[in-house]
């Protein structure tokens, strides 16, 4: 087992489908994020070189340390693609919570939590493969958290280097509570490092899960989308007690940003240009109406237009 690394920040990024690419992570590393993750990826495609999965990890010296996140419930793919990707990434994650449909029809994701058996070989061939860091991301369980510290521990003797517990069931997706005690009792129940996840929007939240639970670190995840900025307010109300916040202009100024480095680094495009302008410019006046006149058939001038008029 590679010992997980000391980071800048507490405060990390959580990986999140068609949000976090390398222009997005740039971002968040440059308002503080301590680690950034890419989006979840298929090691089965990565394992055989797939162009259009091989751009999704798109990777820069830049936003380092940087983690890749991998599904599959192939062992041999999980392995290979590590390997594949340790050159470029500072941490592996392997995901043992995904709900998606797509990962759970293929036996991979959430659904791996119902097979223990499955989690320690993929656990100790990966990390026994790679000379990089290996973490796993959990969920308290399929239907319920009963087996939940018994995997964290598993995990654990397993060789992972740390874990992620994001503390909802598979069967819960992203609807209730996260239950803070259980990332409580998993840090009560593994020496190696816990990043609790869930129910984090500020800086007053996350010291409220750092004392609550004693977690290491805290992953941001939806409350990040649109708001890179997210990472220098909890670090800032953390460090100094003081509670920052962000204009509507300075807001626009980090898309506009956001759009030069995908446009840099290859990963820019009409849709996702659309996509960020209405999460960037979510709780604003005016994103309402916005939101509707980008849902049109619009060149990236048009989309630039109505951006800048809002």
């Amino acid at each position: 087992m590679t010992k997980f690394p000391k980071l800048s920040s507490k405060i990390l990024l959580a990986p999140m489908h068609s949000v976090t690419n390398v222009a997005f992570r740039l971002m968040c590393k440059k308002y503080g994020a301590g680690l950034v993750v890419t989006q979840l990826l298929s090691a089965d495609a990565i394992a055989v070189k797939n162009k259009e999965t091989l751009l999704l990890a798109k990777t820069t010296e830049k936003e380092k340390p940087v983690a890749i996140q991998f599904f599959s419930d192939n062992v041999d793919n999980i392995v290979k693609s590590a390997k594949l990707m340790q050159k470029d990434f500072d941490i592996i994650d392997i995901n043992l919570g995904c709900p998606s449909e797509t990962a759970l029809k293929q036996g991979s994701g959430g659904a791996l939590l119902k097979d223990k058996s499955k989690i320690f070989e993929i656990i100790s061939k990966t990390s026994s493969s790679i000379n990089k860091p290996l973490t796993v991301k959990i969920r308290s369980g399929f239907e319920n958290s009963s087996d939940t510290i018994e995997i964290a521990k598993l995990c654990e003797k397993a060789g992972a280097s740390a874990i992620i517990i994001h503390p909802r069931t598979v069967k819960q997706g992203y609807s209730g509570k996260a239950d803070w005690d259980l990332i409580k009792r998993i840090k009560q129940s593994v020496k190696i490092p816990v990043i609790g996840n869930g129910d984090v929007v500020d800086g007053k939240t996350a010291k409220k899960m750092f004392k609550t639970t004693g977690c290491d670190y805290v992953m941001i995840g939806r409350a990040a989308i649109g708001n890179p900025f997210i990472f220098k307010q909890i670090n800032e109300y953390l460090n100094n007690g003081k509670i920052i916040t962000q204009t509507k202009q300075e807001r626009i100024k980090d898309y506009f940003e956001y759009i030069e480095l995908a446009k840099k680094y290859d990963v820019f495009s009409i849709r996702d240009a659309k996509q960020k302008a209405v999460e960037f410019t979510s709780g604003f006046d005016g994103s309402k109406k916005l939101r509707l006149k980008l849902n049109t058939n619009l060149s990236w001038e048009e989309i630039e237009k109505l951006v800048i008029r809002f």
